[in-house]
């Protein structure tokens, strides 16, 4: 059983790769059968770990047709970043009692970096690694494993995700520093309301950018 979860979790990191290099898009089918042939495995973890994607939304399993890469409207997009704001700043506006002065050290080093990449025309890769750690920091304290599974899989998880292709180009470098120094401006004054407003315009604002790479139908693999 262990052998078939780890060769499981290993196709997961397989089909999820494929994903951020383009290899497969959204809308994709994705062939149980192939997968196994080209990895060299039997079908039964491919089978396991498509399950498994399914639930966390990075696969939809359409009966009678199969499974495919997930492909979001423009409102389903739109309606993810929402969700992800209103439960970030939930979480957040929740927990910030709890934050000490090396958190803020912790979250002002990122915003540090994020200046000196947009300096400097990094790549956007660098970029989003750092607004996944800043976001991750802003997580540190929350308890409530409800909230941080469904802010994964809504807004983090899925519409980042399956659009990360996409995310370097809603915002200049610098408005990402920017942005991110406005969050660490709000979080040190440690208004409950000011943070949860912030957190949620933030997000709503990347999804009204993101929403132009919605999908207007979910269009059938003929292959």
């Amino acid at each position: 059983m262990s052998a078939v979860k780890t060769y499981s979790e290993q196709i997961i990191v397989y089909i999820k790769d494929a994903i951020l290099t383009g290899k497969l898009h959204p809308g994709d089918k994705v062939n149980e059968v192939v997968v196994a042939t080209e990895l060299a495995i039997s079908r039964a973890p491919v089978r396991e770990a498509l399950q498994m994607l399914v639930k966390e939304g990075l696969i939809t399993s359409i009966p009678q047709r199969g499974k495919f890469i997930t492909a979001l409207t423009a409102k389903q997009i739109r309606d993810s970043y929402f969700t992800g704001g209103v439960l970030e700043g939930a979480a957040v506006s929740s927990t910030i009692s709890k934050f000490t002065e090396k958190d803020f050290s912790a979250l002002q080093k990122v915003v540090d970096d994020m200046k000196k990449v947009a300096e400097r025309g990094e790549n956007g890769t660098s970029m989003a690694e750092l607004d996944d750690r800043f976001h991750d920091i802003l997580f540190s304290k929350n308890t409530n494993e409800l909230i941080g599974e469904l802010a994964r899989r809504s807004c983090q998880g899925i519409s980042k995700f399956l659009l990360f292709r996409y995310w370097k180009e809603l915002f200049t470098l610098q408005a990402v520093y920017e942005r991110h120094a406005l969050l660490l401006d709000v979080l040190r004054t440690k208004d409950v309301v000011a943070i949860e407003n912030t957190l949620r315009e933030h997000y709503i604002e990347s999804g009204r950018r993101m929403e132009r790479y919605g999908v207007d139908v979910f269009e059938e693999d003929e292959a």
